[in-house]
């Protein structure tokens, strides 16, 4: 089982930054792909930024070039820097990780969400 906490949203203004973090812990041998979804009131969830273990990061074209997702795997951590945020940002931000467990099997686990709101 693998628990992730995630952490650091809020209400910011449009042109704003915010660093979203999120801890997993629990009983696992690796991480590997971790990553950020969004999903906005009446929307379905979308892919925001992942990582993979080495580094390698993938973005939606709609936060390229002001979001940068990275990773602590001393701590088990993944991050989301949002910088010149939108109203259209607006969202529960969730947390996703590819890990494998204890048990000896890989599977995906979501955090339960950081709401973040951007508005004037």
């Amino acid at each position: 089982q693998v628990q992730l906490v995630e952490s650091g949203g809020g209400l910011v203004q449009p042109g704003g930054s915010l660093r979203l973090s999120c801890a997993a812990s629990g009983s696992f041998f690796n991480l590997y792909a971790m990553g950020w979804y969004r999903q906005a009131p009446g929307k379905q969830r979308t892919l925001v930024a992942t990582i993979t273990r080495d580094r390698t990061a993938d973005y939606a074209d709609s936060v390229k070039g002001r979001f940068t997702i990275s990773r602590d795997d001393a701590r088990n951590t993944v991050y989301l820097q949002m910088k010149n945020l939108k109203p259209e940002d607006t969202a529960v931000y969730y947390c996703n990780v590819a890990a494998y467990g204890s048990d000896y099997r890989t599977a995906d686990y979501w955090g339960l969400g950081t709401q973040v709101t951007v508005s004037s």
